[in-house]
C-alpha cells in the first residue's frame, strides 16, 4: 500500500464527489471555528450534529476530555470508513488545532485505519500510528 497516495492535503477547499472531509468538532456540533467552521461553510456540517456523517463530511468530536474520551468516537468512525470502501476519507489534525492535542496523542488512535486505502491522513501522521 502507497502511503504517499494516502496524504491528506494540508489545505482542502474543495472535494471531489466521493471525497469526506474527516474534522475535529464538539458534540454540540457549534461548528465555530477551524476545520469544523470550513466543513458547515463549504462541505455540508450541520449546525448542532457533532458527531459522524454529514453532507460531505464526517465529524469526530475532540472538545469534551482527554484522548481516552475521543477514542470511541474514532474508532465508530474507523468501522464507518471500513464499511464504505467507495469513498475516500481525508483525515485532518483533529484536536490538533482548537482543541490543543499533540500530533503525537491523536494520530495513534487511527493505527487500525492505517490499512484501510480509503482513509488518507497528514503526512506525519504515518510514523505515529
Amino acid at each position: 500500500m502507497d502511503e504517499q497516495k494516502r496524504i491528506t492535503p494540508e489545505y482542502i477547499t474543495e472535494l471531489k464527489e466521493k471525497e469526506v472531509f474527516v474534522f475535529g468538532s464538539n458534540l454540540q456540533g457549534m461548528h465555530a471555528g477551524g476545520a469544523a467552521r470550513m466543513a458547515h461553510h463549504r462541505f455540508g456540517a450541520v449546525w448542532g450534529q457533532g458527531v459522524g456523517m454529514q453532507g460531505q463530511c464526517y465529524a469526530i468530536p475532540t472538545m469534551h476530555g482527554g484522548v481516552e474520551a475521543i477514542r470511541p468516537y474514532v474508532d465508530e468512525f474507523i468501522e464507518y470508513a471500513r464499511q464504505h470502501p467507495e469513498r475516500q476519507f481525508l483525515v485532518t489534525r483533529i484536536g490538533c488545532g482548537i482543541a490543543g492535542f499533540r500530533n503525537e496523542e491523536i494520530a495513534p488512535l487511527f493505527a487500525a485505519a492505517k490499512t484501510l486505502e480509503n482513509v488518507s491522513f497528514p503526512a506525519d501522521w504515518f510514523s505515529m500510528m
